[in-house]
Formats: structure tokens, C-alpha cells, sequence
């Protein structure tokens, strides 16, 4: 009956309202878009009493922002020989249509805690509630926190520096409470929006006034980052996988001259786990530096006392020139369904990923010491997209390094948006971070989240990197997601008031 009574016109414009949110997004950065996204759901909501109206134009909002923001996720559903294809509807429509019930409950509680005639209460509980839907989405059954708002600016550096003190979350809210700012009406919005970027760039100016220049680097650590451009499709293909690797040693070799700590390939960049093989293994430690290490994604098997494998891991290895195993690392945080099967005992399907009957999680973050640099936390893949998650602060490294393989996601904007998340996980923690991806964007990023070099998608090419100097602690770093709670605990006694004036 509440479906029935909102017209198809409303519906549409909450969808488009979605679509221009997801252009503000990487790889486009349409920021100024914010304002007619949130600014004009909340004109469709600024007469609406029911709660269940309301939560169906947010669901709708969501499905837009949703469904061509993360349409890309099918991309690796097609890889040939296309075994799941039976599954692209699914990711392309399933997956919008429940993350899109995050923002539907957002829509449900601003018109629930406030009635219409209340502009100030609905525009500051829109952002006090997509501060809190975000929180969730990274957290209910595992997490899914992709394409958080604060990736809007991941592309400027100024305004990008609040996320060091306020978190993704808190960036988040005042990037939808900016875009929101003309449900205020006229003048009272462009007042609101304009103090709001004014305090942006202004504080990040600030703080990048003060930040390290291009010369404060680690001293004597030079790092290439390899990035074959293989595409997925050969990939895993057995007929390819000795030029492959032989690809990865050509891109490998020192230029003249040249003095390395490390080289580093990407995710999964082999199709053998390199423990296992021998040949492999000694001709990597032939390609690693003198007094450092060459560091790679590989599968990792436990196995028993007849040499069956009883466990997998999607991991990390660095040798070193010897040959000798110098440091190891496991991905914790795996992928639903590409690395493993939730529930798998009542679903009875097939992971994405190739190689493995599915994976078993590391134990979580950690430092690691190795030959010739300084200590990093490596992170493989998507568990760089957890903000609070991705080092042990009991034991702080020097510099994060994320090794992937976005090969599955083709030309699309997954790439982008997962670069943009690890520029967030930099200026969060205040470390300088390396990305090494199969196809790219491989990238050196500082402590303030400023890229220094990169490669393009699909360039196939080494880069030859220093490694910059880590920042103090910034306070997320610190407190971490207590940041989130504590921006909440100031924003319920002003909803308070404001719900208790009748003016307001």
C-alpha cells in the first residue's frame, strides 16, 4: 500500500540522486555533485511523514548509488571460461539491493526522529545516520565497507587531511551534511556548504603546510614495484604461466647502477605455490637484491605427513638472495564467496578463485621484519579496504605495503575505487604505503595521502621507488574507530535539542 502510494517520479529522482552520488566517487571526482545528490534527496524527503516511504525513497537512493557503483564486481564473473556466469545477476543487482537497505534505514530514521517543518533537525540527523550506516556496513557479516564517502577526496590533498583526525566516518558525515546543505533552503545551504569546504581546505592546507617534502625518504631503501599487466584470462591459463613468470623476472632486473632493498610483485603472481617449486624459487632468489629481499603473493599450503595440502592461504613471501625464506604473511580478512563460502555447509557453491577448493584466514595484522627495510604490514587484496584494521599497534610498522591483483575488474572503475581506499588507509595511519597490482594502478603514496608516482592501468612496467619517512600517529591512528564513537556522542545531545525546538 506505501509503494503504491509514492509515485514512480520520486522513486526515479531518489535513483538519480544515487547515480550522481557514485560520480563524486573515484575514478571520477565529481565532488561539486554532492550538493544536487544529498541536497535534493533530502527535497524529496523534506513532506514526507511516513517511515516506510521514507525507507523505500532511501532504498532506491542506495540502489542507484549502488548498482553503478560497484557494477565492476561482475567484471570477474566473465573472466574466461566464464564458469559463473550464472552468477552476474546476482552481483550486479543482488548486492545493490542489500547494501542498498544501509540507506533506506537512513531515510527511515531522519523522518522518524524528524517530522517535516524540522530542516535542521533532518539535515543533521542525514549525517549523524550515514555516519552510523557506514560504521555498519563495515562491520555486519564481515564488512563491506566500499566506495565510503570519504573517497571523494582521495584526488585533493587538502581536504583529504581531515580523515587523519576525523576518520573515514566523520569525513563521511561532513561530506554528506555539505552535499545536503541546501535542504536548508537558499541561503542558509550555500552558508553552510561554503563554511563547510572553507574548513576543509582550510585545515588541510594547514596541516600539508607542515607536512615532509619529497625529500624526506627512508634513507638507502629503494623499492621496484612490478607490474606485468597480465591479463586475468592467462592469468591462471597453464599454458602461459612459464612466460609469465618469465615476464616477472625481465621486469625485475636492477637498471645500471641501480642498488635495490626490494622488489615486490603483486597478488597471486605465479600459478605455483613458489615454496613448492624449486626452479622457480631459485630463480627468484637469483632476481632478489644482494642485502635485501623480493617479496611476492603466492598460494600457501599446510599440509600433512603425506604431503596433502589440508589448508590454503592466499599469501606473501620474501626470499632472499639465497633463497632462503625470509618472512611470511597470510591474508586474514578474506574475500565472501571469491575466497571462501560462508555458511558453506548449507551452501553448496564453488569459490571464484582459481587454485583453491577455498582459503583458511591468517591471524590477523602484523609486522614484519625483513632484510634491508624498515618494518612493514603487508596486506594482500581487499583487506585493505578495512579502515582500523590494517596494522598491529602493538607493534607499529614503518610503512604499510598492499600487494593485489585487480586483473579480474578489467577496465572499469574497481581499480580506481580500490586505490582510492588505500589512500584513505594512508592518511589514516600516517604511514606511507606501497601498492603492487598485477594490471594496476600501482602507486607510492605518503603519509599525507599524495601519490609520488604511479603506474597506469594496464601498463605493463617496473617502478623504481623510494620509500617516505612515516608520520607521527595522527589521532585516528590512535583511537581509531572510538574517533567515530566520540563524533556521535557530541551529535545526539545537539539532535536532542534540536528536537525539542520547535523552530528548528
Amino acid at each position: 500500500m506505501i509503494l503504491r502510494r509514492i509515485d514512480g517520479r520520486r522513486a526515479g529522482l531518489a535513483f538519480l540522486c544515487g547515480v550522481l552520488a557514485t560520480a563524486a566517487l573515484p575514478p571520477f571526482h565529481l565532488w561539486p555533485l554532492i550538493l544536487p545528490a544529498f541536497s535534493g534527496f533530502l527535497w524529496l524527503l523534506r513532506d514526507e511523514a511516513r517511515p516506510r516511504a521514507a525507507l523505500w525513497l532511501g532504498w532506491c537512493f542506495g540502489f542507484g548509488h549502488f548498482v553503478t557503483g560497484l557494477y565492476w564486481i561482475s567484471n570477474a564473473l566473465l573472466v574466461p571460461p566464464a564458469a559463473f556466469l550464472w552468477m552476474v545477476p546476482f552481483a550486479l543487482v543482488g548486492l545493490p539491493i542489500v547494501l542498498a537497505v544501509f540507506t533506506g534505514a537512513i531515510a527511515w530514521g531522519v523522518v522518524r526522529l524528524a517530522p517535516p517543518g524540522k530542516p535542521w533537525l533532518r539535515w543533521l540527523a542525514f549525517g549523524t545516520f550515514w555516519l552510523l550506516a557506514e560504521w555498519l556496513r563495515a562491520h555486519v557479516l564481515t564488512g563491506f565497507p566500499w566506495n565510503l564517502m570519504a573517497t571523494v577526496w582521495t584526488d585533493t590533498p587538502a581536504p583529504l587531511q581531515a580523515v587523519a583526525v576525523l576518520g573515514p566516518y566523520g569525513v563521511g558525515a561532513v561530506t554528506v551534511l555539505i552535499g545536503a546543505a541546501f535542504s536548508l533552503g537558499r541561503r542558509a545551504g550555500a552558508a553552510v556548504a561554503a563554511l563547510g569546504l572553507a574548513l576543509l581546505w582550510g585545515g588541510g592546507a594547514l596541516r600539508l603546510d607542515s607536512a615532509p617534502g619529497m625529500d624526506a625518504v627512508q634513507p638507502g631503501v629503494t623499492l621496484k614495484l612490478v607490474q606485468p599487466a597480465i591479463p586475468q584470462s592467462l592469468k591462471w591459463d597453464r599454458n602461459h604461466l612459464q612466460s609469465n613468470f618469465q615476464k616477472y623476472l625481465a621486469l625485475s632486473a636492477p637498471a645500471p647502477g641501480e642498488i635495490l632493498s626490494a622488489v615486490i610483485w603483486g597478488e597471486a603472481a605465479t600459478g605455483y605455490p613458489i615454496e613448492d617449486v624449486p626452479p622457480w624459487r631459485a630463480a627468484i632468489a637469483e632476481r632478489a637484491p644482494a642485502d635485501g629481499v623480493i617479496i611476492t603473493g603466492t598460494n600457501r599450503y599446510l599440509r600433512d605427513a603425506q604431503g596433502n595440502a589440508v589448508q590454503a592461504f592466499n599469501g606473501m613471501v620474501a626470499f632472499d638472495a639465497e633463497g632462503s625464506l625470509r618472512g611470511a604473511f597470510d591474508k586474514f580478512h578474506l574475500v565472501p564467496f571469491g575466497e571462501y563460502i560462508p555458511l558453506k555447509g548449507l551452501l553448496p557453491l564453488q569459490i571464484v578463485t582459481q587454485g583453491a577448493s577455498g582459503y583458511t584466514p591468517g591471524p590477523g595484522p602484523r609486522t614484519l621484519r625483513l632484510p634491508g627495510l624498515p618494518p612493514v604490514a603487508p596486506l594482500i587484496c581487499y583487506e585493505v579496504i578495512f579502515p582500523d584494521a590494517v596494522i598491529d599497534r602493538a607493534d607499529r610498522p614503518s610503512w604499510i605495503l598492499n600487494i593485489t591483483n585487480d586483473g579480474w575488474y578489467g577496465v572499469s572503475t574497481g581499480p580506481y575505487q580500490h586505490l582510492a581506499a588505500t589512500i584513505l588507509r594512508a592518511v589514516e595511519e600516517g604511514l606511507p604505503l606501497v601498492r603492487v597490482a598485477n594490471t594496476g594502478v600501482s602507486a607510492l603514496i605518503d603519509g599525507n595521502g599524495r601519490i609520488w608516482n604511479k603506474l597506469k592501468l594496464n601498463e605493463e612496467a617496473a617502478l623504481s621507488v623510494p620509500l617516505p619517512l612515516p608520520l607521527d600517529p595522527p589521532p585516528y591512528s590512535r583511537w581509531g574507530d572510538l574517533v567515530t564513537l566520540l563524533i556521535v556522542t557530541f551529535l545526539l545531545p545537539i539532535l536532542a535539542l534540536l528536537r525539542l525546538r520547535p523552530s528548528l
